[in-house]
């Protein structure tokens, strides 16, 4: 009677002796590979690594980051499970996602592909660094969910967003002039952008439902699910209260 044996490129690591860092426990670094791993571009996007670096030598956010799309590919095709959780701290938030990195892997590999699925984990599991990363977006997510609308012009401006920093003064260009010439006039205002109609707001909403994406939004800003919460109540009360009226 013959037997297959199961091998496992998962490596042993050794934390670093020296880090203030709370450990953190093995079971909670395996369910966040699981996590990863359960995901069905996961193994589309990795297929194996020569450890060329061509990934790397054409990664513009390599150029000015502690970033490296083939650390990224190696820590995932050894099962590096410390690794892994210490690159979705900070390494994976600096990808530009261009996929510069996807386009020249000579074996078909996407490292741009993998630090999104790492990225969607840490937002899942709550990471701190998610939180840091998208709470600037926290207004920008707020018009999307509320309007169906993205950012309008107008709004990009140091008053709204103050915590860019210095750089927020290079836009006091004469905007509204410019804007002029662009033909997008429901681009132009604030009070212009265009707003999908309360039957297309609460389809929406049901959407991000049942995919879960309100629920990730809970785990990087519960205030911001409340406000949303409150919102969605609101529209759907119109909605059934405007169909009432129609059946009258």
């Amino acid at each position: 009677m013959s037997s297959t044996a199961t091998t496992t490129r998962k490596q042993t690591v050794i934390g670093d002796p020296v880090s203030n860092d709370p450990e953190v426990s093995q079971a909670l670094l395996e369910e966040i590979f699981q996590d990863i791993q359960a995901d069905l571009r996961y193994d589309h996007e990795l297929n194996g690594c020569l450890n060329c670096g061509i990934c790397t030598a054409t990664c513009p956010a390599a150029h000015y980051y502690d970033f490296s799309p083939r650390e990224i590919v190696q820590l995932l095709w050894t099962e590096n499970l410390e690794g892994i959780y210490d690159a979705m701290q900070e390494k994976i938030w600096a990808c530009a996602q261009c996929y510069t990195c996807a386009a020249r892997c000579p074996f078909g590999n996407s490292p741009g592909g993998l630090v999104m699925l790492m990225r969607e984990v840490s937002i899942k599991h709550g990471m701190q660094s998610a939180k840091n990363v998208l709470r600037p977006f926290s207004r920008v997510m707020l018009k999307l969910i509320s309007t169906g609308n993205q950012l309008s012009p107008d709004m990009i401006n140091p008053d709204h967003f103050a915590d860019w920093g210095p750089n927020i003064s290079k836009v006091e260009a004469p905007l509204k002039l410019l804007r002029k010439a662009i033909p997008m006039p429901t681009l132009n205002t604030t009070e212009t952008a265009w707003e999908t109609n309360l039957k297309t707001s609460v389809e929406l909403y049901t959407i991000w439902e049942e995919t879960g994406v309100l629920d990730q939004l809970e785990t990087i800003d519960e205030n911001l699910f409340d406000v949303i919460l409150d919102i969605m109540d609101e529209k759907r009360e119109d909605w059934e209260d405007w169909q009432d009226e129609q059946d009258d």
